[in-house]
């Protein structure tokens, strides 16, 4: 989902989810558009939205939607910027 999105905008990012992790560059103020990585090595990335909001899908063949950003629980997140 993200690799789809950012090609759209002319970004061309890696393919998995650890190797967006380590294209980007961390942040800890994070701001729309900025990726959010969950776990490490990174196993899960959403977009940031803004006011606490991620865009992901929670599993292979859920639909993607604005979901609260989730990186207080699951060991927190990291977040990192293209």
């Amino acid at each position: 989902y993200t690799q789809y999105v950012f090609a759209k905008m002319g970004i061309s990012l890696p393919r998995t989810a650890e190797q967006q992790r380590q294209a980007t560059t961390p942040v800890t103020n994070p701001q729309p558009g900025d990726l959010v990585f969950f776990g490490f090595p990174a196993h899960h990335v959403g977009i940031y939205a803004g006011n606490g909001t991620m865009w992901d899908s929670q599993e292979t063949g859920t639909p993607i939607a604005l979901r609260t950003d989730r990186s207080e629980r699951n060991g927190g997140a990291t977040y990192g910027r293209v």
